[in-house]
């Protein structure tokens, strides 16, 4: 009899916590700017069940395990605090890269998309219509988005709330401007909105040309800037197996210099990363 009170305790409180781990992304929450932008790049991700709690806990649990193993194989305190605080970033670096790698294929496709909507608009459909053959003759990295719409719109039929709801699937800048185009569209009316869309293809493309230009440039600048920051931290591993090592660097001045290691490792890599990036596009209509 315990054992089921627990187990029905148990499943109580998971369905109490349900709201937080695993959010709805189909509703529009007023969140912080911050833990919304984290909730943006979960989304980019791929990752759209996936809570910030979550990945706050993972970051802490991942932290600890790190900082926890560094310090039974090699017993330097300050060591196994920097790897705990290393460890304690890898969900967040992983969700970044996944959404960065996410958005830079979304880039490719967006002007294939915007061509897909010209031709079922000149073809004589309706908006929502044309926006809804997107989920079956679209790119395929956008068709399970443009899926969800066309269900929203099959069963609600409100057109504007549909499209705020596939910009939160999307979470993307130029899916943002594709789609307010079509919502002023939808509003104000006007035979125009092809020659938006074609300017906006032309556009998309040129810009998508000159990123993958540069990017493929200053990859070196990023590699450089990863293998400088981990070669030195491997060799201090290395040497830190050493009985006499591992004493040194317990004491003040070993402490002192592996922190100083840290901050200045952080700092240089990240003016690497600043020099060897392109600013991503920011979104300007949520």
């Amino acid at each position: 009899m315990s054992i089921a009170v627990g187990l029905v305790l148990g499943i109580g409180l998971l369905l109490v916590a349900s709201t937080w781990l695993w959010p709805s992304t189909d509703e529009i929450v007023r969140e912080a700017p911050r833990v919304a932008r984290v909730r943006e790049r979960i989304v980019q991700a791929g990752l759209p069940r996936v809570s910030v709690a979550t990945v706050v806990v993972v970051s802490v649990v991942l932290g600890t395990a790190a900082a926890a193993i560094t310090l039974a194989f090699v017993p330097v305190l300050v060591l196994a605090a920097a790897s705990g605080l290393i460890a304690l970033a890898v969900p967040t670096v992983v969700i970044s890269l996944r959404a960065r790698a996410s958005r830079r294929a979304q880039r490719v496709v967006w002007p294939d998309v915007v061509d897909h909507l010209v031709s079922a608009v000149r073809s004589g459909l309706a908006l929502p219509e044309s926006v809804v053959t997107l989920a079956h003759s679209g790119p395929q990295p956008t068709r399970d988005a443009f899926a969800a719409f066309e269900t929203d719109y099959r069963s609600s039929g409100n057109f504007s709330d549909c499209l705020d709801r596939l910009k939160s699937r999307l979470v993307d800048p130029v899916a943002d401007r594709i789609i307010e185009t079509l919502r002023m569209s939808r509003e104000v009316g006007g035979n125009e909105l092809t020659t938006v869309l074609r300017n906006l293809a032309a556009y998309l493309r040129q810009d998508a040309a000159i990123r993958s230009e540069v990017e493929a440039r200053q990859g070196w600048v990023l590699n450089a800037a990863r293998l400088g920051v981990a070669a030195p931290w491997v060799v201090l591993v290395l040497l830190a197996t050493r009985t006499e090592a591992a004493l040194a660097y317990n004491t003040g001045i070993g402490t002192a210099v592996i922190l100083g290691g840290l901050v200045v490792s952080v700092i240089a890599y990240r003016v690497m990363i600043g020099i060897g990036r392109l600013p991503e596009e920011r979104r300007w209509f949520q």
